[in-house]
């Protein structure tokens, strides 16, 4: 825990933010983009599955696996996230993991079909030399044949560099929610905060995995709101994760009511409708919709998953029942698409 008191933290209040993209009343609009969630869910899923054969093979998913290589102790007050020290969940905090251990995890991701692994550190902001110790993880990955993916926190000057050089091909870092709702969730970084990590990444020749919660309590204008700040980042992200909100016990959100599962699977419709070449990702809370509104993200154009058995800190469907889903389904897994 010591080290996790160095990070400076710098508290804001919550405020009503105005769009952080100016372009963002350039190709869609809030009003646009509610519109599509306002349709008839008939019209909607076949707007959504028009676009996504256009652009895919509606039969293949992504597999992807998470890991958290460095566990808890993170001092923002992100009111969903059981990794916050502030909030007592039960979670322990964890030191980095050794490259040993990520390659045995990654070769074991591997071998269960992942094509993309993803590595996760619960920090605000990670220092220079936590950069260099994750790039040694990088290129540990790298080598087993794996597309490679970060999630570490706010990024200075130079960091996205070092990450691209050891062969990161993607980092994550999600904008949670609409600017509007944002101070509600969150009060330790500002939205912008987010925004800057993103273009760090892009400047860097890193490519973007960026996303949202739902489920947190927001309006379906809000989520309306998260979409259009996704969808008109410049260029949009390559992968877009849409996360149901794990409510977690001892977290702000734990007594949160649950999403109405077709307004989940509204959220992938429109995220594909907006975001036509990414890959839509269907990340948290899938253990708690069941098997038939999996299938109904899927037809809404989700085309990725994490697999395996947990999510960072939180359960996730086993690798035995994916394959089985997929197998009902008629469906099959992806093949990677490296960088040459």
């Amino acid at each position: 825990m010591s080290s996790v008191l160095e990070q400076a933290v710098t508290l804001h209040r919550p405020r009503q933010a105005a769009p952080a993209n100016p372009q963002a009343a350039a190709r869609w609009p809030v009003e646009a983009i509610e519109a599509l969630f306002d349709l008839p869910f008939p019209e909607l899923m076949h707007q959504a599955q028009t676009v996504h054969r256009e652009n895919f093979d509606p039969t293949r998913v992504e597999f992807a696996t998470l890991l958290s290589v460095k566990t808890g102790g993170c001092p923002e007050d992100c009111n969903y996230c059981p990794q916050a020290a502030r909030f007592d969940t039960g979670v322990e905090a964890t030191k980095l993991m050794e490259p040993h251990e990520v390659r045995l995890a990654a070769q074991r991701a591997k071998d269960a079909g992942a094509t993309r692994f993803c590595m996760g550190a619960a920090w605000r902001a990670p220092k220079d030399r936590d950069i260099e110790k994750v790039a040694e993880l990088v290129r540990t990955v790298k080598a087993l044949g794996l597309e490679t993916c970060a999630t570490l926190g706010m990024l200075e000057d130079g960091h996205a560099e070092t990450l691209q050089s050891a062969g990161l091909d993607y980092y994550n870092h999600n904008l949670d929610s609409a600017p509007d709702f944002y101070g509600d969730i969150i009060t330790t970084r500002d939205y912008q905060d987010r925004l800057d990590t993103l273009a760090r990444v892009r400047s860097a020749g890193v490519k973007v995995c960026c996303g949202g919660i739902v489920g947190m309590g927001e309006t379906r204008r809000q989520r309306a709101g998260l979409v259009a700040e996704l969808a008109n980042l410049t260029p949009y992200p390559e992968s877009v994760p849409i996360n149901n909100l794990v409510k977690v016990e001892g977290t702000p959100l734990a007594d949160q009511a649950d999403l109405d599962p077709f307004e989940f699977v509204r959220t992938i419709a429109v995220a594909r409708i907006t975001m036509p070449k990414a890959r839509v990702r269907l990340s948290a809370g899938r253990q708690q919709m069941g098997d038939a509104v999996q299938a109904l993200c899927f037809l809404a154009g989700a085309n990725s998953i994490f697999y395996g058995d947990k999510l960072l800190t939180t359960g996730n469907p086993d690798t035995d029942a994916d394959v089985a889903l997929l197998q009902r389904l008629g469906m099959t897994r992806s093949a990677p698409e490296l960088q040459p």
